[in-house]
Formats: structure tokens, sequence, C-alpha cells
């Protein structure tokens, strides 16, 4: 018979009960050292959702006879030099607006918000397109993600699948990634219809922070896109509750998401 958990033991990041091992006895969180069922990345301690393939923490194993998830997730890497050249091939002559980049070092660091020009370029005046294969990884998922985004925004769905894959695996080949960037990645699964990795990317800055403005938003979003109307409005509540003062802290990531903020605040007024 296991020993009982010794009251000396950390308290459950979820629900205070002392935890010891790999899962909270009490309510399933998982602690340090504990990995995702599918993928078997490290799972931060108290996380809801698995950060790299948006599995439920508390999800079982696969079954022994089935394939493993973890080289699908790893498939991404493993295409990432083939699809970033298909990128090179098919953006070839288009114009891309600058964006500059930020820095990986603070969680508050953010990406100023830019466009991307779908026209083609080679007109009069117009200068010749970089090339995707001499930017800097950040510049090159900033990119993806600005395609991915003007393409749902304009309603062309198979564009949006095509590329989000691409932007996809350009974040994992981030490394640690500060708020803007998994708010940038979440949005990109939520048009792509990647609802688990939205919500695992809400979850992990709203850890960071409970009433950050982009975590509220992606949540509701994601829940919105799944169909949890209970899950939406309640972070919906918290965003209106938590909007006047985030607003009033003037972070960067607020600066440069005004717009998608300004958007999830009206429709949180609006309702269903």
């Amino acid at each position: 018979m296991p020993s009982p958990v010794s009251s000396s033991a950390p308290p459950c990041p979820t629900c205070g009960a002392a935890a010891s091992g790999r899962f909270c006895a009490t309510c399933g969180t998982p602690l340090a050292g504990a990995a995702c069922a599918a993928c078997r990345a490290p799972l931060t301690p108290g996380a809801k959702f698995c950060h790299r393939c948006g599995t439920a923490a508390g999800a079982a194993p696969p079954p022994v006879d089935a394939p493993a998830r973890g080289g699908a997730a790893a498939l991404p890497w493993a295409v990432a030099s083939i699809a970033l050249l298909a990128l090179i091939a098919l953006v070839a002559g288009q114009h891309f607006n600058a964006r500059p980049g930020g820095s990986l070092d603070a969680p508050s660091n953010a990406l100023p918000q830019a466009g991307l020009d779908d026209r083609g370029a080679g007109g009069a005046g117009q200068a010749r397109a970089p090339d995707i294969s001499q930017m800097s990884p950040e510049e090159r998922a900033t990119r993806l993600f600005d395609r991915v985004i003007g393409m749902s925004e304009r309603g062309r769905t198979d564009s949006v699948q095509f590329f989000a894959p691409m932007a996809l695996t350009a974040y994992q080949m981030l490394g640690a990634l500060n708020v803007d960037q998994r708010y940038d990645l979440g949005r990109i699964g939520e048009v792509s219809g990647a609802i688990g990795l939205a919500r695992a990317q809400a979850d992990t800055i709203l850890r960071y922070n409970p009433t950050h403005l982009l975590g509220l938003s992606l949540a509701a979003a994601a829940a919105r896109a799944a169909g949890d109307d209970a899950a939406r409005r309640d972070y919906e509540r918290r965003l209106l509750a938590a909007e006047p003062t985030e607003r009033a802290r003037t972070l960067p990531e607020y600066l440069a998401h005004r717009v998608d903020i300004d958007s999830a605040v009206a429709r949180a007024k609006r309702g269903p």
C-alpha cells in the first residue's frame, strides 16, 4: 500500500492539497516531472493542456498498439525545411510590409502588429520581395502569422489551412515564447481549427497573469469555437471586469493587439 502524501509536500498549484509525484492525487493536476500522455512533452505544473499539442493534461495515454502522437507532433520539424522552401516559391514576387522583431527575454515583450500586403510585386517602384529563408526565426514566424490571419479575415479558408502548418512550425522553432508570441500561436490555432492549441496558449498566458486581456480574449474565442457557452460567458465576464485596469497598464502587447482587444470587448458586451 502506498504511503500517504506527507503534509510537508508542496501544495498542488490548482487545489492547494499537499501533493507529490507527477500528478496531484486529489485533482489530477500535473506537477513537476509530468509529461503529456500524447506527445510526451514536459507539462508545466498546473497546466490544463499540453503546450505543444493541446492535449488535455489529464488525458489517458494512447493504446499500446496505436501510433504515437509524438511522431506526428515531430513531423512538422521533419518537414520544416521543405515547407519553408515551398513558401519561398509561393511568395516570390510578393510585397511584405516591414514588422520589427522583438526580444524573447521578457514575457510581456510584444511584436508590433502589422498587416501583410497580398498584392503581387513587380509594378513600377515596388521593392523586390525579401527572401524569407534569410529572415530571422522571429521575423519568419511573424510574417507567417500575418499571412494566416490576413487570409482568415478575407475568408480564404483553403489558404489558411495551407499556411497554418508552416506558421505553427515557425513558432515551434522559436523555443521559449513570450506572451505576444503565445497569443499569435493561439490565434493561428483558433482560425485553423486547432482549438486545443488555442486553449493551451490561453491557459499559459492566464497562468502568467489571470487578468491578461489577450489570454482572456483568446480563451473566450476558443470556447466559442468549441461551442462551450458556459466557459465563453465566464471568460467574457472576466474580460469585461479586467479591461479598465489592464488597459491602464499599456503593456506593449496590448498596444500591438489593440484592435483584437477592442473586438473581443465589443463582442463580450453584445453577448451571444
